[in-house]
């Protein structure tokens, strides 16, 4: 049975399977959906709500924050800096607007959404010092490939936990380098669009194996990332489909089902460029 917690490097947990928010805040008649599904999947156990200042430019902090509103002991929240903001001073700036709009006094792990101009150094060094005041618990990286974890490694004091990359069934790169660096460094992954942004579940052989397994066809994609040992983030509006996603955590994937999804979406044979959204 997929774990529902994971250690992170620093001794922190935090849960396999949270809620991505990646569109959320974009539409006020989405609003109300959006805040249940939030607060449905955190009743489920769901705890992890994943967020980033770019989202509806801070929009969806808004709608985390409305979700977590009274319950904010009970969630593990990520949000992530955009890299035009990542200097020493200006990460700083950008995760206190972040607490504004999330409605708390911290974030559980702050992440550097991707690569930019300013250098490493500059925004580890802010990372610290908000990890020095209390004011996050844990810091990683997002959208960094083999590379770009090599050269972070020299400036994060080794404090590094988490990796937020594309990981999904039809997008398996990582696992020619970067997968393995990250496990030997105890680095955890997080994996966004687990569904591909739902491209996914217009698979017909995915169709196919979740109907002989009576799942459906993101329960089983979700379920081989969690077996994979990293961290979906599903994003929902629909409390429907947040039940469904919970689900996930319950199914066991035997050798032979894992064989015949690696015949349908075949593990990477060569090194190939880090897959974004």
């Amino acid at each position: 049975m997929p774990s529902h917690v994971i250690t992170l490097a620093n001794g922190i947990t935090m849960p396999t399977l949270g809620q991505g928010t990646w569109f959320m805040g974009e539409s006020s008649s989405s609003r109300k959906d959006e805040i249940a599904a939030l607060q449905k999947g955190i009743d489920l156990g769901m705890t992890l709500i994943d967020t980033a200042e770019m989202y509806a430019s801070g929009g969806a902090e808004k709608v985390a924050g409305e979700a977590i509103a009274g319950r904010r002991d009970k969630v593990f929240l990520v949000s992530k800096v955009l890299p035009g903001n990542a200097s020493r001073k200006g990460t700083i700036a950008a995760f206190e607007r972040s607490l504004k709009r999330l409605g708390t006094d911290y974030i559980d792990l702050y992440l550097l959404h991707w690569r930019g101009g300013y250098p490493l150094d500059e925004t580890f060094d802010a990372m610290e010092r908000l990890l020095d005041a209390g004011k996050i618990r844990a810091y990683g990286v997002s959208n960094f490939d083999l590379d770009d974890m090599q050269e972070a490694s020299q400036y994060d004091r080794g404090h590094i936990c988490v990796n937020q990359v594309l990981y999904n069934l039809a997008s398996r790169g990582i696992e020619w380098d970067l997968l393995g660096w990250l496990r030997k460094r105890n680095v955890a992954v997080m994996a966004y669009s687990p569904l591909y942004q739902t491209r996914l579940l217009k698979s017909p052989g995915l169709k196919r194996m979740a109907e002989e397994l009576s799942i459906t066809p993101a329960q089983l994609a979700l379920a081989w990332l969690l077996h994979q040992g990293t961290i979906p983030i599903p994003k929902s509006s629909s409390v429907k489909r947040v039940e469904e996603n919970r689900k996930a955590w319950d199914i066991v994937l035997e050798p032979e089902i894992l064989g015949k999804l690696d015949g349908i979406f075949p593990p990477p044979d060569h090194k190939m460029p880090l897959d974004v959204l």
